[in-house]
């Protein structure tokens, strides 16, 4: 038997300071949410470069949501049970292949197979703010936590210049390749950094609790996403949503008597939680909303006469400020959370999201009115994302973090499915003679940014100051 002195990667595991650890999850944080806005330079492309028709390449997009959708809680189960480490070790060889299997393929099943196992890995950020609720100490952990929540957020805002770059110089094959190479080096770092778990949950996956949670999210969120094609009354969407609803129905009757069920929706229905969960809808809408509305209008012609005739190089880096912003918000959020508590650092957020969409209503004419308002998002988006884990985390028993940040994560999925199908809707369905948006069409679409961060503004209102039995005492003092 081979002690912990004589087995080196242990050893280097056990002593690795708490600033390796963060920095390790966070980089696999970021290089999964940049699967997100992976192919978004892409899009109006993809028909040409697949040989296929725009409604099948749509599923480029779409499958990575789903899968990511499908995949988040139960990702967040298996890490309670098994080991969060070995979870997100196994998401980034899901990355790995996922991105090989795009990299060699010229075909469209190639593209959507390798892309939905990329959607796999967006279990990596719940995860990894898991662990560090496990491994830091609480002083630390607030403003670890928002930075490893921020990278959903700044992965796919920093990584959508680089995207562009490489579409434009590069044959598209380069962005597999790219996302290959990032997904080698997050599951190295994580293998030779982040210790083993020492807090489990034994027990057994719920398999058919998983099949009936994945068969529901997937009537739903295929209702949302291609119910524009399909047409939101055609008997294939009416299924769709049906199936959704009616199995989610079942579902939770069933998670309510199991026994050892895969989300337990007691704890999930606790006021702070639900209340957390539903206004994460809205902030996923918001941020996912500005990257599908505003690089079209930086990109559309200047004689629209609202369009700013940039390429899709500078449009992204129009976008960018926002992901730089939540990268230089996350130490001041922590610090923030601690001094005003979560709760209100939320509510701040989701405001802030609600401002962000008032001001480009009233002022979209210069390039630097999208700029700054894209930043006023990445404000929002930085504190609320800071702020929703910290609430969970205070809310669930530690061993039961893993899936409770999964299911925050889904809500968040939720949201942002929502708005790529909603706004890119709205857009499509709101086009002139020239088949281009409208100037009313971005308008219909900032409206309904805004009545989504009401909303989530209004839920945070409703989320108790502080839940029984679960203050700042029940985290962990560290490792």
């Amino acid at each position: 038997m081979v002690n912990d002195d004589e087995n080196p990667r242990r050893n280097l595991t056990r002593r690795a300071p708490g600033w390796a650890i963060v920095a390790a999850l966070a980089f696999a944080g970021l290089s999964s949410a940049f699967m997100f806005t992976l192919v978004v330079p892409l899009q109006a492309d993809l028909p040409h470069l697949l040989d296929a028709s725009r409604e099948e390449t749509s599923w480029v997009v779409t499958i990575t949501l789903l899968v990511a959708a499908v995949a988040t809680p139960i990702s967040g189960r298996l890490g309670d049970m098994y080991g969060k480490r070995r979870v997100i070790l196994f998401l980034l060889g899901a990355l790995i292949i996922g991105s090989l299997v795009a990299a060699v393929s010229d075909s469209i099943v190639g593209v959507i197979i390798g892309r939905g196992l990329q959607g796999i890995t967006t279990g990596v950020i719940p995860l990894g703010i898991a662990v560090m609720r496990d491994v830091l100490p609480p002083a630390r952990l607030g403003t670890a936590v928002a930075f490893m929540s921020a990278t959903m957020g700044v992965g796919g805002a920093l990584g959508m210049p680089v995207a562009a770059f490489i579409a434009e110089n590069y044959d598209w094959h380069a962005l597999f390749w790219m996302s290959l190479a990032l997904g080698v080096i997050g599951l190295a770092a994580i293998w030779r950094i982040v210790p083993e778990d020492t807090l489990l949950s034994p027990g057994r996956l719920d398999l058919l609790g998983a099949v009936g949670l994945a068969i529901g999210l997937a009537g739903l969120l295929l209702y949302v996403s291609q119910g524009a094609a399909w047409g939101w009354g055609s008997p294939l969407s009416i299924s769709s949503v049906t199936i959704g609803v009616v199995t989610l129905l079942t579902w939770g009757y069933y998670q309510l008597r199991v026994r050892e069920p895969l989300v337990d929706l007691r704890v999930a229905a606790r006021p702070a939680v639900l209340m957390t969960n539903l206004a994460a809808i809205g902030m996923g809408f918001a941020l996912f909303g500005s990257n599908v509305s505003f690089p079209q209008l930086l990109e559309l012609p200047v004689e629209t006469g609202f369009g700013f005739g940039l390429t899709m190089m500078q449009a992204a880096l129009c976008i960018m400020p926002a992901g730089l912003i939540m990268m230089v918000l996350s130490p001041l959020s922590g610090q923030l959370e601690r001094t005003f508590g979560p709760r209100r650092l939320f509510t701040i957020g989701a405001g802030s999201i609600v401002v962000a969409y008032a001001f480009v209503l009233l002022w979209s004419s210069e390039v630097w009115h999208i700029v700054v308002a894209n930043g006023l998002i990445g404000v929002g988006i930085a504190f609320s994302f800071a702020a929703m884990p910290m609430i969970i985390m205070r809310s669930v028993p530690n061993n039961e973090t893993g899936v409770s940040n999964g299911l925050n994560a889904l809500f968040r999925s939720v949201g942002t499915s929502s708005a790529s199908a909603v706004m890119g809707g709205v857009l499509a369905a709101m086009s002139g003679p020239d088949h281009l948006p409208t100037s009313a069409a971005f308008a219909t679409c900032f409206w309904i940014a805004i009545a989504a961060a009401v909303v989530a503004t209004t839920l945070t209102l409703f989320i108790p100051r502080s839940t029984p039995g679960a203050d700042r005492s029940s985290l962990p003092a560290g490792s």
